[in-house]
């Protein structure tokens, strides 16, 4: 046989390869960027950055001022909780613990300030338990996101097991998107409210009560334009100030708002920031004591508390 010679194809055959202008990439560069800070609303955290380096001293001393805190327990876990996702933290002032809901296999866990567990709690009836709020007298309200509902609970020292069909539950309504519903909630004692969030796109809205299991009329939008947040994940009301802070765990971030509604600080949850070694995994959680202690959870099983540096 005879062999058969491969011969090279010339250049001028070859397809012509089309090569982007370093200048086209360096564009394509800074609109990726950009698209990125946008979603994450981080032109927005500069400029409340800046804002906050011109504040007073006494309009910080009245406010939560969140740059303040520093972790003190970072990224303690729940034994034996790996698979159960922590889903939000409430701050109980009468026995001066804390209350997690878990939200894959519902359940209502109390825990020290400093993060151990005292006891579990079943939750039966529930479907998929998100949010969770001391209100008063041993009452906690919870919302279950696939139920739609909003549920008001006894809760004392001898409780054991809380079954759905024994408490007052309330519907929240159909949610822009179903599966993104109301996480968020807490109790306003100075305004006699439930403040509920839903998680995207962020909303928040009050329902006024007298502290019992019983809510008085509707829900009420609390119409808002500074919700910088991709998603909102928890809230908690300050018993000092009277001032709401909102969790975002894709945001990674913690944003105060005063009692008109307007942005006051914000704590980034990255790690490297606030005496974090890392970053928060999801935070869906916090709380904050009458002493300003702050308290959050992650799943899935993480607890932290931050502590005000003086």
């Amino acid at each position: 046989m005879a062999n058969t010679q491969i011969l090279p194809v010339p250049s001028s055959a070859r397809p012509a390869r089309f090569k982007l202008p370093r200048y086209a990439w360096l564009l394509l560069a800074a609109i990726a960027a950009y698209s990125s800070a946008s979603a994450m609303h981080w032109d927005d955290r500069a400029r409340l950055w800046v804002s906050e380096r011109f504040q007073s001293q006494g309009l910080r001393q009245g406010s939560i001022w969140l740059p303040e805190y520093r972790a003190v327990i970072d990224a303690k876990e729940f034994p034996g909780m790996e698979e159960d996702e922590a889903s939000d933290l409430t701050y109980n002032p009468q026995t001066k613990t804390l209350f997690t809901v878990m939200g894959k296999n519902p359940f209502l866990v109390e825990l020290t300030l400093e993060g151990d567990v005292l006891r579990q709690i079943p939750l039966v009836g529930w479907s998929n338990p998100e949010g969770v709020s001391y209100m008063e007298k041993g009452r906690l309200a919870i919302t279950d996101e696939r139920k739609h509902t909003l549920s008001i609970v006894q809760v004392d020292a001898n409780t054991r097991e809380l079954n759905f069909t024994a408490f007052p539950s309330y519907n929240l309504g159909s949610s822009k998107n179903q599966n993104k519903g109301f996480e968020g909630i807490a109790w306003d004692p100075r305004n006699r409210q439930l403040v509920l969030g839903e998680e995207r796109p962020p909303a928040l809205f009050t329902w006024k009560s007298d502290g019992s299991q019983l809510l008085k009329g509707d829900k009420q939008i609390r119409a808002s334009d500074e919700l910088d947040l991709r998603n909102l994940s928890a809230l908690a009301v300050d018993p000092r100030t009277g001032h709401t802070v909102l969790l975002s765990a894709d945001s990674h971030l913690l944003l105060e708002l005063d009692q008109q509604g307007e942005q006051v600080s914000f704590m980034t949850l990255l790690g490297g920031f606030n005496g974090l070694k890392d970053t928060i995994p999801r935070a869906e959680g916090a709380a904050l004591d009458e002493a300003g202690n702050l308290y959050m959870v992650s799943e899935p099983n993480l607890f932290y508390r931050f502590e005000k540096s003086r």
